[in-house]
């Protein structure tokens, strides 16, 4: 459903349309890998790799 509504929204043939889809697709990630994560990445538990050794 959303991506019919997308894919109405965007002006242009469909040749334009998909480019435009792609784009915008690699700014949602672009945004995620350098603001989004990094954010998130802070309260994720597995920053804390602490390995215990058995003392043998």
């Amino acid at each position: 459903m959303m991506y019919g509504a997308l894919w109405r929204v965007l002006p242009g043939p469909a040749w334009l349309r998909v480019l435009l889809l792609l784009v915008l697709a690699a700014a949602v990630v672009l945004v995620c890998f350098e603001w989004l994560f990094p954010i998130v990445a802070e309260y994720m538990p597995f920053n804390e790799t602490t390995v215990e050794g058995t003392g043998g």
